[in-house]
């Protein structure tokens, strides 16, 4: 039987900076509505896929929880599968730790919520949506670069806006911002980003003006604006000399706020204790520099987004990190901010590289289920079969092999047993390996014969088979939570309520206490 943990016995960890990992097995939906500060989203029908880059050392303390939906046990007999040895699950689950601490609404929340504090703290400067439209259309010496991903900037952006995710932007600022004189406008979909890339600027010391945009497109929208959709434009790489400037405020903030370097020796000890303490080797350059070439074990987190969405890339509290660039800039910028954030942060820098054979931990391991594989062709002669699809909704709404219907992952097994009839049922997913992590609990709910689609719908879609549109829900599609801030047709209402929210995160982790946050302020003689 898996051991047990109270809330205040998790809290201890998070409080003593103890590594810990926390996993909500719900879907995301229900996660965004109501979570502890610390936790992971990891549906349990995808703890296999998403689990191990998470939470890569197999000792590590893994705490499940749902919210009475019966998930847990299920899930901790999936991660102690993987291999991991110290698993248990939270007392009374959601709403034993909501009498003790916080719970909080959204994802990415805790740096959302650190990105409040940092405008609270340092009083980051804004304009309103109205202000930053009058200064463009009465100003030309002003550059509005956009601190999201290039992805994002696509979809929609402000009118002058250029795209420089939030960890290019003291790198590429000097090839954006040639004269210390132009005004620079930071901006975002809501604020986070905003306030972090500006308060970046403004820490690193350039002698511009820089403001962020209050509330980002949710602002300028519910302004009644017109955004631009479509961009394309970005700011350039920097110039060698625009490099080496941005490198010299790079270097004067990371060494206010403390950042720690370490050269090679250091990082292959680092490594050498590996089944001790866990480690992240992260490269936040640019994806584009990143696939050019990457020291061998360096996963790609750009800086900016790394800060935003730490939880996306680290999955255990307490743990150790190493940061990589080729610049000296923006590792030490993001360092900066993770520092702050209360993790245990290192930028490498040794001019003879990483060294080769860093030891590697034990790794979690899942095998392909030995039976129940087929194929395209075969899916295609059978004569009566009924597929299951465990896309995400959205994927899923996008197209599906024609009669596929949808279930929500966690709750497989319950739909299972709606479906009428006797023939094989066939489980698929976009690449098939969630479906094939399935096979196993629906064959447990089921006495029909389950398969699973090798390759899943991208192999129908290679071997030339059409997909549909029509939608067939067995689960309601609670899988993914619509976010207020991206896109374009959201409701007004949930922009605002969005926004709302943002606003008390600063009194939530008053209340709450185990964020271990510290804002560094800029006390250096100008």
């Amino acid at each position: 039987m898996t051991k047990t943990i109270t809330a205040h016995e998790l809290r201890h960890h998070w409080r003593n900076r103890h590594e810990i990992a926390l996993l909500d097995v719900r879907e995301e939906g229900p996660y965004a509505e109501s979570h502890p500060l610390w936790a992971l989203s990891v549906p349990v029908s995808e703890i296999e896929k998403k689990l191990p880059p998470l939470v890569p050392r197999l000792s590590t303390p893994i705490v499940i929880y749902d919210d009475g939906e019966g998930y847990a046990d299920r899930a901790a007999a999936r991660v102690t599968a993987l291999g991991y040895q110290n698993v248990s699950i939270l007392e009374g689950g959601l709403s034993a730790y909501a009498r003790v601490g916080e719970v909080y609404r959204d994802v990415n929340v805790p740096s959302k919520a650190f990105g409040e504090l940092v405008e609270s703290i340092n009083h980051t400067p804004s304009l309103s949506a109205r202000d930053v439209k009058s200064v463009l259309e009465s100003e030309s010496d002003v550059v509005v670069l956009d601190a999201r991903r290039f992805e994002e900037y696509k979809t929609m952006s402000i009118p002058r806006g250029r795209s420089c995710p939030g960890g290019e932007l003291l790198y590429r600022f000097f090839e954006a911002v040639p004269s210390p004189e132009t005004m620079v406008v930071v901006n975002c979909a809501g604020r986070t980003r905003s306030i972090v890339g500006t308060q970046s600027l403004i820490n690193s010391g350039i002698p511009n003006k820089v403001v962020a945009l209050r509330n980002g497109t949710i602002g300028w929208t519910l302004e009644g604006l017109d955004l631009d959709t479509k961009k394309t434009e970005r700011v350039p790489r920097p110039s060698a000399e625009a490099s080496r400037r941005a490198r010299k405020y790079a270097e004067s903030w990371a060494e206010h706020v403390g950042v720690p370097f370490i050269n090679g020796s250091q990082l292959t000890q680092f490594a050498a204790e590996v089944e001790d303490r866990t480690l992240y080797l992260l490269d936040v350059r640019d994806p584009e520099e990143y696939v050019l070439g990457h020291p061998a074990g360096f996963t790609n987190a750009p800086g900016g987004q790394l800060v935003q969405a730490t939880d996306e890339w680290v999955g255990v509290r307490g743990s150790r990190i190493v940061l990589y660039d080729t610049d000296g800039v923006r590792a030490r910028m993001t360092a900066s901010w993770l520092f702050q954030l209360g993790w245990d942060v290192y930028v490498f820098e040794d001019q003879s590289g990483v060294p080769d054979g860093l030891p590697v931990p034990l790794s979690p391991s899942w095998q392909s289920p030995k039976s129940g594989a087929i194929t395209t062709d075969e899916l295609q002669k059978l004569t009566a079969v009924t597929v299951v699809d465990l896309a995400r909704s959205p994927s899923y709404r996008k197209g599906h092999i024609p009669g596929a219907w949808f279930t929500s992952g966690p709750e497989l097994a319950r739909d299972l047993e709606t479906i009428e009839g006797d023939e094989p049922i066939v489980l698929t997913s976009p690449d098939g390996e969630v479906a094939a992590m399935n096979l196993e609990d629906a064959r447990k709910a089921v006495s029909r014969e389950i398969l699973y689609l090798v390759g899943g719908t991208e192999a129908w879609v290679a071997a030339g088979n059409p997909l549909e549109t029509e939608s067939r829900w067995l689960s309601q599609p609670i899988d993914v939570y619509k976010r207020p801030y991206e896109g374009t047709n959201n409701a007004r209402e949930n922009m605002q309520g969005y926004l709302d929210w943002e606003y008390g995160l600063v009194a939530q982790l008053a209340n709450d206490g185990v964020a271990c946050f510290h804002v560094v302020r800029d006390t250096r003689v100008q």
